[in-house]
């Protein structure tokens, strides 16, 4: 019985918590993206960069308030630099659409003239966050950092596997929650929510019932902006900041927002989830879970893993790419154009 517990703790440890704090992650992230589709109708690619911004900007406030000697333990500073980052990535988004964005939406550009300007303002973000704060890995976390350490559950437990529950996976869940649990609540109850899912259903419905469509880009720009700094801080406090990783974030990112349903709020949810531990699950060394399992002399010798971790990005390619051939419109039958 406790070799089956080990396993479950082991599980625990490398493909569950894990699992839920990077599906949280790109959760967020996801729901900026599908926002920003279903309202202005176009796939926003500067969303990667913009999350590296608004984290730029949290990193570089929490540094300043920790050189204060400022402290909120157990919790990190950043969570008092995160308003200011923030209100710093809606001031550029805001500003981005007015300056480029507005031009092609009054011109009733097509799509793909709105998918070639996001990704320009996508290379220039990047390139002021990489002149800003550099290219190298940068850490900002501070206050504890475990909830609960592999030690202590050992001791209390008797059992040899440890779980430790690292205090920016819970934050990330909680907050995630949080987030998701308000944004529903603002869809479905406010009048401006309605407005926006009216506009997203219908644009000229919407317009005949009196709807302001510039008042409607302006909330889902604040809205997918908050999401996309709070993403982005969230997962540098959980691993480390790295503008590119950003950029690289875009593809499991644009991957949950098609898996679930493109322009579906909840589909970005659930598929931002099934990214997550698609690639967990499929990256992980099985060998010892298996040993806690198998009788000794089936026990394997090898690391039972499907694929490498650096191969990790190929899995969200691989599913983006048989959700595309199958079933365009995901899960829960998003837009296809």
């Amino acid at each position: 019985m406790s070799d089956i517990l080990d396993a479950l703790v082991l599980l625990t440890n490398f493909v569950l918590l894990p699992g839920l704090t990077y599906g949280s992650q790109l959760a967020l992230g996801a729901l900026g993206v599908t926002l920003i589709y279903g309202i202005l109708r176009f796939a926003n690619f500067a969303h990667g960069d913009t999350m590296a911004f608004g984290t730029m900007v949290v990193i570089l406030i929490t540094w300043w308030l920790q050189s204060l000697n400022i402290s909120i333990a157990p919790l990190p500073v950043a969570l008092l630099a995160l308003p200011i980052g923030i209100i710093a990535t809606i001031a550029v988004c805001l500003t981005t659409d007015r300056l480029v964005y507005r031009f092609y939406r009054r011109a009733k550009a097509p799509s793909v003239i709105y998918i070639l300007t996001s990704i320009g303002v996508m290379f220039v973000m990047n390139g002021v966050v990489r002149f800003i704060i550099g290219p190298d890995d940068r850490r900002f976390s501070d206050g504890s950092r475990f909830l609960l350490k592999a030690g202590e559950f050992k001791q209390s437990t008797g059992l040899n596997e440890g779980l430790a529950i690292k205090l920016t996976q819970a934050l990330t869940i909680v907050l995630t929650f949080i987030l998701v649990v308000s944004l529903f609540r603002f869809l479905k109850r406010t009048r401006t929510g309605k407005a926006m899912r009216a506009f997203s259903d219908n644009e000229d419905l919407a317009l005949l019932s009196g709807i302001s469509p510039e008042r409607v880009v302006l909330i889902a720009w604040i809205i997918a902006s908050a999401l996309a700094a709070t993403a982005g801080m969230l997962y540098g406090l959980d691993k480390s900041f790295k503008p590119f990783t950003y950029f690289q974030l875009l593809l499991p990112i644009f991957a949950s927002a098609i898996v679930g349903g493109i322009g579906h709020p909840l589909g970005a949810v659930v598929g931002g989830f099934i990214i997550a531990f698609s690639e967990v699950t499929i990256t992980y060394a099985y060998k010892k879970f298996l040993r806690y399992l198998l009788p000794e002399n089936w026990a394997p010798d090898s690391l039972v893993q499907f694929l490498s971790t650096d191969y990790k990005f190929a899995i969200s390619f691989v599913i983006l790419v048989v959700v595309l051939l199958i079933r365009p419109t995901g899960i829960f039958y998003g837009r296809s154009t």
